[in-house]
């Protein structure tokens, strides 16, 4: 994929869904959040993320001190810092990450899918779920990271115990072999678009079978 794109793409939309919001009103999606606070906080993201890619630490602390009004302005100005920031480095570049992987292409897929889940969240403030779209190899690569990278690591880090059974998924608009979350009995199924999957996941939608909605109760995903 071309991430690079994807990721100016998906940072314009996350401005435009911030921009056409109530920075006040809270988000169903994050609770305890307002729009502001989730702006606020994809824009420090980006911004760590650039420290992390220039300087190879974890250690940057980026806060946005301006005044309310000027919010949506500064999160587009750290989005296009980050855009620059990936674009300039090759994707084999030194960076620190939290993956296995301490390269700079790290950070292009992962920001895109942070960026993609946020902008479902800023646009379910006002209401507008339905505005959201997503390329179907999109979302399945952010399923596969869920569930092959994320899944994994709140285990190993000790913040879940492993699923006491299994979720398989099955997306039903791309050609790709099915994923499974856990191992062991009971097995759940899930299938359907990787956009409702992937929103699944992220806790974002509401799981109807029983048995995968209590497996997908525990937090899979930070």
């Amino acid at each position: 994929m071309d991430w690079i794109a994807l990721l100016a793409d998906r940072t314009s939309r996350f401005a435009d869904a911030a921009a056409a919001g109530d920075l006040e009103a809270s988000v169903p999606t994050c609770p305890d959040w307002t729009l502001a606070d989730l702006v606020t906080h994809l824009g420090e993201v980006h911004l760590w993320v650039v420290h992390a890619v220039v300087h190879g630490t974890s250690d940057g602390d980026a806060t946005f001190t301006g005044e309310p009004d000027g919010l949506v302005a500064w999160y587009r100005d750290a989005a296009r810092q980050l855009v620059d920031v990936l674009s300039a480095h090759d994707a084999d570049a030194p960076a620190w990450t939290f993956g296995p992987d301490q390269v700079a292409g790290f950070w292009r897929r992962r920001q895109v899918h942070e960026t993609v889940v946020h902008e479902y969240d800023a646009l379910a403030t006002a209401g507008r779920e339905s505005a959201w779209s997503i390329d179907p190899a999109l979302a399945w690569d952010g399923v596969d990271e869920a569930a092959t990278f994320f899944y994994p690591r709140q285990v190993r880090l000790e913040r879940i115990a492993p699923l006491q059974g299994t979720v398989r998924l099955f997306p039903t608009d791309v050609d790709a072999a099915p994923l499974a979350i856990g191992e062991g009995d009971p097995v759940a199924q899930l299938t359907g678009p990787s956009s409702d999957l992937l929103l699944a996941l992220w806790k974002r939608a509401r799981v109807e079978d029983p048995v995968a909605a209590g497996l997908l109760r525990t937090a899979i995903t930070p």
